[in-house]
C-alpha cells in the first residue's frame, strides 16, 4: 500500500482541492487556464497531469453548481 506523507499533501493542497465555494471555483479555473497557455495539447508535457486533474475539478463543480445557460 502506497502512502502520502503530510508534508507533501501540505505542498499541494493548495493547487490540488475539491472547490465548495464560487472563489475557490474560480481559483482554480485561473489556475487551469494558465496551465492550458503553458501545456497546450503537448501530453507529455510534465504539468499535463496536473491540467487533467484540474480539469476534471472544474468540471465536477460545474456539473454540479453551474447552470447550462451560464457555461454558454
Amino acid at each position: 500500500m502506497q502512502t502520502v506523507d503530510l508534508q507533501s499533501w501540505k505542498n499541494i493542497s493548495d493547487t490540488i482541492f475539491v472547490p465548495h465555494s464560487e472563489a475557490e471555483y474560480e481559483r482554480l479555473v485561473s489556475m487551469l487556464d494558465g496551465l492550458i497557455d503553458q501545456v497546450g495539447e503537448d501530453e507529455s508535457h510534465p504539468l499535463a497531469s496536473l491540467m487533467d486533474v484540474l480539469s476534471a475539478l472544474v468540471e465536477n463543480y460545474e456539473n454540479a453548481y453551474v447552470s447550462e445557460l451560464a457555461l454558454k
